[in-house]
């Protein structure tokens, strides 16, 4: 659902989260989507004998979730992503349920920008971790 929040409604704390099964489908959508095909992600006989043991999904898959939660939710429409960063600390693997958040960290009412921590976890686990910088236009 499309929400759509003022600058004026915003304030440090306000959260919202949104949960997201990687799939085999995904990671191969993905792949075509970005022109990433990193083996990997798609195969799993390169995979198996990596540290991971097993094929994982795109970091800019998983980090996506983020930016939906921009659009969707949090502000919402019209909203611009002026920066984001990134760190990826664990890995993410088919079948995997990722819970995406952002929450405010900072409002700046004059110049319309607010500032949101970004994670992605895992069983309760950070696989992904950031900030990220929103412009809110009127």
């Amino acid at each position: 659902m499309l929400k759509s929040f003022t600058i004026d409604q915003l304030y440090v704390g306000l959260n919202v989260s949104s949960n997201h099964v990687i799939t085999d489908k995904k990671i191969k959508q993905f792949a075509d989507i970005s022109g990433d095909f990193n083996p990997i992600h798609l195969d799993p006989e390169f995979a198996e004998k990596t540290r991971f043991g097993k094929r994982i999904a795109h970091g800019m898959l998983v980090s996506s979730f983020i930016s939906a939660l921009f659009a969707m939710k949090l502000p919402g429409q019209g909203c611009i992503y002026l920066s984001q960063n990134l760190s990826f600390k664990n890995p993410v693997y088919i079948n995997d349920t990722v819970v995406a958040t952002i929450e405010v960290i900072a409002v700046d009412f004059s110049r319309k920008r607010v500032q949101f921590r970004t994670y992605c976890t895992v069983n309760n686990k950070i696989v992904i971790d950031g900030e990220a910088e929103i412009y809110i236009p009127d």
